[in-house]
């Protein structure tokens, strides 16, 4: 009988932390070439990505890069199931945090808001961000079945995050509002692929794309700087001993604010994708997009009832 996917996440929690690190990241990489292999659905959504990154590719270039890039994605997990074990002291030697002066300076002010793309580990780096700079507050959309969701929640908030799920018909963004004005947090939101029928077309490696407004409706709202957070996977030199694999956070920003005025949502948003756009060029497999983001992949009567409004 298979195991619903609440459940094996629930004893890999278990039981990952239990095994010798060299062990499961073995594990996770065998895990991820078999998947390759395979080439389901999300692998060939993620060539398909991964072509507006390397245009000029050939097929044997391109599987490369979704075969390296499915081997990140991999890691991800590995680092995830290992990091609940993990002791707080582990993720100053896992992670190369870099925060700008300024960042800090305004952090001193309130709140900042930061634009995420589905790049490197970002739930290691809301970890160390909590821990070392400031609270990290961001929304989680509910995943199925519940329990998996609660798991996922009960784990980023014994991180220091705080957490808004993404409840049908609950209005998340004014929630956002109140909790950035109310006190002194990063508020760092996943935008490079739109959960609702909100989202706005920039371009995006030189394709349209329907990127998350939040960010730079946020940034706007409440007046506080929008920073973009280049997250990418790598090994980590240590002072004694082999180096470690860890990730690079680098803080961007602030972003220059648009002018104001009816489109200042969209080119707030063109700024921070532009930023993304050249991270991915650099670190294309750093970009765990196994879902369809640019315009034209996704489903016309989507476009036209979200481009319609409600």
């Amino acid at each position: 009988m298979a195991l619903d996917s609440g459940t094996a996440f629930a004893v890999a929690w278990r039981i990952v932390p239990l095994l010798p690190e060299p062990l499961v990241r073995a594990l996770f990489d065998a895990g991820a070439l078999v998947a390759w292999q395979r080439g389901g659905d999300g692998v060939r959504q993620l060539e398909r990505n991964l072509v507006r990154v390397r245009p000029d590719a050939t097929d044997a270039e391109l599987r490369r890069l979704s075969r390296d890039g499915m081997r990140s994605y991999m890691r991800y997990y590995a680092e995830l199931f290992m990091q609940k074990g993990m002791p707080s002291d582990e993720l100053h030697v896992r992670v190369q945090g870099i925060v700008p002066d300024q960042m800090a300076s305004d952090l001193e002010e309130g709140s900042v808001v930061v634009a995420l793309g589905h790049i490197g580990n970002w739930d290691m780096a809301g970890a160390w961000a909590s821990q070392h700079v400031a609270t990290v507050l961001t929304v989680a959309e509910r995943l199925k079945p519940e329990r998996l969701f609660q798991d996922f929640l009960a784990l980023r908030e014994s991180w220091g995050s705080e957490i808004i799920p993404l409840e049908k018909g609950g209005n998340v963004f004014r929630e956002l509002v109140r909790r950035a004005r109310s006190g002194t947090r990063i508020v760092a939101l996943l935008a490079d692929r739109d959960l609702t029928r909100s989202g706005i077309e920039v371009d995006l490696l030189g394709q349209p794309a329907r990127l998350a407004v939040g960010p730079a409706a946020l940034a706007l709202a409440t007046r506080r700087p929008l920073y973009f957070a280049a997250i990418r996977s790598e090994r980590i030199p240590q002072v004694h001993g082999p180096r470690k694999w860890g990730i690079v956070l680098e803080f961007i920003g602030p972003v220059e604010p648009p002018p104001p005025g009816p489109d200042a949502v969209r080119l707030y948003t063109q700024r921070w994708a532009d930023l993304l756009t050249a991270h991915i060029r650099q670190y294309p497999t750093s970009w765990h997009m196994l879902q369809k983001v640019f315009t034209a992949d996704l489903d016309p009567r989507r476009l036209t009832r979200t481009d319609a409004g409600p």
